[in-house]
């Protein structure tokens, strides 16, 4: 389902009740179209993500934890200077529209009680976040700027003033009369969803399509059928989960359109359900672009080198042949013409017959033999270094296409943890940072398995050296999923149970490019036969007497283990 108004209706009366009255204690912009708003009510903390992403755009509380920028973008900057502290006074939807107001009060610096709205404007990629003077009328700021070459309709930019978008001329079905609505459904050629949505303001066509479907199902009923669907959504909500035509559905009420439905307790964490893999995914492709650009820039230059030094090296095996072309040359002298392209001459080497040797008719016969015996001793010096050359690019190939398979399963906050691995690796510079602290590099991530025993995870290949090398005891039990780039997993334990040993060999293949896979092998030995060869790339261990797990990896399983267990 669409985020229409019908579910912006119902997430109003939602959010009024848990937020009405509180007040403002932190603003962030953790992603460029995203707002959250920290709001203290009713003695606890809640998180109002306002979304403007041109496919996502929502509103909720939200339980998800998103990583903030170092920077805080300008945005976020202007929120701070006049919501931070402000009490929310009230929450309006215009009409039934995806127009949320958001009221507040704050003290200006002259201790005058002044009123600010934000207004989000849910619509599609006209999407926006809008902070408005409520005296003035005037817009202070906005989360997407539009001139007039972008909308001739309205301006929304700072200091000018704030005109709504075009209203909708069908009725609103939550104030519209008993015999307005009678009439709209008797006279219908044809009851079904699109008819309703030309109807009635704010109806998504999978909100029309099963409000039709349980108009027709009763026809003798309708009023009746309606009434109590709007009664419904006003209050008393099912917040559901389902399938239609093999696409995930998301609704306020338990549509009988919808198939294998599953309710939540709240739209808020309906959405969160929704939205959160889908969110996720978008923002670390946003994030994440532009280093999988880089990584993989490097990985074809990469390629590229290999490839001429596995041609260098398949030439030097026909070294022997250019000294041999050299001498034929040498002694045969006076029999090579001037000018010519080839020459025939007998083969010694090989009981004299003969061989015909390209030659550069622009070069002199001794110039030709001197060219030949560079290129013999040019491959003689090469194939000294090229199986080095060789190796070298290999391994880098192999630690570049490790760290692209850690940006295809990272989820946002893992990002900047591969950022700093390519920063220290010399792959990226390092911003030069306004503040002069210097950051404490990332730690791996801690999990516990049903026993409580601990279970350590390298998010990216400093880590993973840091974990198995230095923070790992000898005995502790070491994972790794085979033949795949991953994550190094360290079992804090010695002896472990099957049970335990299981549950991080999940960790181990849900954090390995086989996330997707079933029955993914995974190795495990003890750290002690785990080791780092000399001068190898970040993450690169060669380990023996290892055994292998087959397991397939589920999201709900590594959920569980990021909990510490109840003491």
């Amino acid at each position: 389902m669409s985020f229409d108004g019908v579910f912006t209706h119902a997430m109003v009366n939602e959010l009024r009740a848990s937020l009405l009255s509180g007040r403002i204690s932190k603003i962030h912009q953790p992603y460029e179209n995203e707002v959250v708003l920290v709001i203290r009510s009713q003695g606890k903390n809640h998180r109002l993500l306002l979304s403007a992403h041109p496919s996502y755009a929502r509103i909720q509380l939200t339980e998800i934890a998103y990583q903030n920028p170092d920077t805080p973008p300008n945005f976020a900057m202007m929120l701070r200077k006049h919501l931070e502290g402000a009490i929310l006074e009230d929450i309006q939807q215009m009409e039934n529209d995806r127009v949320v107001h958001f009221t507040f009060t704050k003290r200006n610096e002259l201790g005058d009680l002044q009123g600010i709205q934000l207004i989000v404007e849910l619509m599609g990629r006209h999407s926006t976040i809008i902070l408005l003077n409520s005296e003035t009328g005037k817009i202070l700021d906005a989360i997407k700027h539009v001139g007039h070459s972008q909308n001739t309709y309205r301006l929304i930019l700072p200091g000018s003033e704030y005109i709504t978008p075009p209203k909708q001329e069908q009725q609103n079905p939550f104030t519209a009369t008993k015999e307005s609505v009678f009439h709209l459904l008797s006279t219908a050629e044809e009851l079904n969803g699109k008819y309703l949505q030309q109807q009635f303001q704010g109806l998504g066509r999978d909100t029309a399509d099963e409000l039709a479907y349980r108009l027709n199902e009763n026809p003798n009923e309708k009023m009746t059928v309606w009434q109590s669907f709007w009664q419904d959504v006003a209050d008393n909500l099912q917040p559901t989960l389902g399938l239609k035509n093999d696409k995930e559905f998301f609704a306020p009420l338990l549509f009988e359109t919808l198939s294998e439905p599953v309710e939540y307790p709240t739209l808020s964490l309906l959405l969160d359900a929704f939205y959160g893999e889908k969110a996720e995914k978008d923002r670390v492709k946003q994030l994440g672009n532009e280093l999988i650009r880089r990584v993989e820039n490097e990985i074809k230059r990469n390629q590229t080198k290999l490839e001429k030094r596995q041609k260098t090296l398949k030439d030097s095996e026909n070294a022997e042949e250019f000294r041999r072309d050299g001498e034929l040359l040498t002694t045969f002298m006076t029999q090579v013409p001037r000018g010519a392209e080839s020459v025939d001459l007998a083969n010694y080497y090989d009981e004299d017959r003969m061989i015909t040797i390209r030659l550069n008719p622009a070069l002199t016969p001794n110039q030709n033999a001197q060219k030949y015996f560079q290129r013999y001793q040019k491959l003689k010096n090469a194939v000294k270094l090229i199986y080095k050359q060789i190796d070298e690019a290999k391994e880098e190939l192999a630690y570049l296409e490790s760290i692209l398979a850690q940006l295809e399963i990272a989820g946002p906050m893992d990002i900047e943890v591969i950022k700093e691995e390519l920063v220290a690796s010399g792959y990226l510079k390092k911003k030069k940072s306004k503040k002069n602290r210097k950051q404490a590099p990332s730690q791996p991530e801690t999990f516990y398995a049903s026993d409580g025993t601990q279970i350590l995870v390298g998010k990216n290949n400093l880590q993973n050296d840091q974990l198995t090398l230095k923070k790992a005891r000898k005995t502790d039990i070491w994972l790794h999923a085979k033949n795949i780039p991953g994550s190094h997993v360290i079992i804090k334990d010695d002896d472990p149970t099957e049970e335990t040993l299981l549950e991080a060999a999940e960790l181990a293949a849900y954090f390995s490019k086989f996330r997707q896979s079933a029955q993914v092998p995974v190795d495990y030995v003890a750290v002690k036969h785990v080791h780092k060869p000399n001068g190898a790339k970040p993450g690169f261990v060669i380990y023996e007497n290892q055994k292998t797990l087959y397991v397939t990896p589920e999201e709900a399983t590594v959920e569980a283990l990021r909990k510490a267990p109840q003491s």
